[in-house]
């Protein structure tokens, strides 16, 4: 019986090795095109037609217990997830299991699909948002450029917004890569984990348009301080699943981190908001619900451009080497906000900028010379084997 165990076992462990194997194996390689700030005659104001729109909290990272408990999350179950945070009042509460879309939620208003992609050693992962389907490839010992952009370039097949989640947690995804990367919708910039500013300012700096996403990526809602630390608040008239997932594309949403950990019911709605995000001319004005302790103006490569201090609206003219700004508002209660970058373009309807293509040639050389040396390698040990037991039987 021992014997089958550890056959069996073995089978196990040699198909699941083999299966890696063929992930790597098969991955394309990348080329990159150079990063280029932003540019063009047009500024780009996600703000823009947010006037007649409400502000909705949304949460798109919190794990429940899925897989039979064996992950990170086992003591949360969806219905006590959704009355968590509801109490707190968020609008939009999407959990995001490892490998699994949840549905337990599916029949609750706003509910959209999601779930986090990855199980890498270097937690390389990524929250996808209106998901269809499961991807269940991966680079799970380490990743390279052009593993993951090519991780990337799947889940956008079968995903609405494909989001970086926490890339500075176990240098899932390196600062210098996100000059780089491309394809993706969203940065997590702010997560309970992590905060990867540093990331976003380079991803930014490079011309490439991250919008963020902040979330608690809560694992135990019931320990105190676990939930309600982050929130990305959304313009949208109503929670429908599509107008939610249109105004996460195309910036209409803003960022926000609390300090003061407070639990009391409603409190997310008591926060300071966004009123308005204006381009008048060459110049953009901000404007709160409250005073602010500290609006800050930032720009390329994260430069501090202007601070205005005990104000609840301030203005700072965009000149003609401004590649973006972006804005960070800070309160007497402890709550920041992060706006979405206002940046220049070309104008019309905004794309994603392409910046990898698949090598064919390095590619093709690359699988050839590894599937040799796979060769070799099983050959060897093959032969080592058999002259193992040969001196054996000796």
């Amino acid at each position: 019986m021992l014997k089958i165990i550890k056959y069996t076992l073995l089978l196990f462990l040699t198909a699941i090795g083999a299966i890696i194997t063929g992930f790597y194996l098969s991955c394309p390689v990348y080329r990159f095109d150079e990063p280029q700030p932003f540019s063009g005659d047009s500024l780009y104001n996600p703000y823009k037609n947010t006037g007649r729109s409400q502000w909705l909290a949304g949460n798109f990272q919190v794990q429940s217990r899925v897989w039979m408990g064996i992950t990170n999350g086992r003591k949360n179950s969806p219905e006590a997830i959704w009355n968590e945070y509801r109490k707190l009042g968020y609008d939009i509460i999407a959990i995001s299991d490892y490998q699994s879309m949840n549905r337990a939620l599916e029949d609750s208003a706003g509910y959209i699909p999601v779930y986090e992609h990855g199980y890498g050693i270097h937690k390389t992962h990524q929250v996808c948002i209106g998901s269809r389907k499961v991807l269940w490839r991966d680079y799970p010992l380490g990743a390279g450029l052009s593993n993951k952009q090519h991780i990337i370039d799947l889940l956008q097949k079968e995903n609405e917004l494909v989001t970086l989640a926490h890339p500075d947690l176990r240098d899932g995804y390196r600062v210098h890569e996100l000059k780089y990367l491309s394809g993706y919708h969203l940065m997590e910039v702010l997560n309970g984990a992590r905060l990867s500013l540093a990331h976003w300012d380079t991803a930014l700096s490079a011309g490439y348009p991250a919008f963020i996403l902040a979330n608690d990526d809560a694992h135990d809602i019931f320990k105190p301080g676990e939930i309600g630390n982050y929130a990305t608040m959304i313009a949208a008239h109503s929670l429908a699943p599509g107008e939610i997932i249109h105004s996460l594309k195309t910036g209409s949403a803003y960022g926000v981190r609390v300090l003061t950990h407070d639990q009391s019911n409603g409190f997310i709605r008591r926060l300071p908001r966004l009123v308005s995000c204006l381009l008048k001319k060459d110049t953009l004005w901000v404007s709160f619900s409250d005073t602010a302790h500290e609006i800050r103006f930032i720009g390329q490569h994260g430069h501090i451009l202007c601070i205005e201090r005990k104000v609840a609206f301030a203005a700072m003219p965009v000149a003609p080497e401004v590649t973006y700004i972006r804005v960070e508002a800070e309160f007497d209660n402890k709550a920041i906000l992060y706006l979405n970058p206002v940046f220049r373009y070309k104008g019309g309807e905004l794309t994603l900028p392409r910046r990898a293509t698949v090598d064919s040639g390095a590619t093709f050389w690359r699988r050839t010379v590894s599937l040799l040396s796979l060769g070799l390698l099983i050959l060897v040990l093959f032969y080592a084997k058999r002259k193992f037991q040969l001196n054996g039987k000796n």
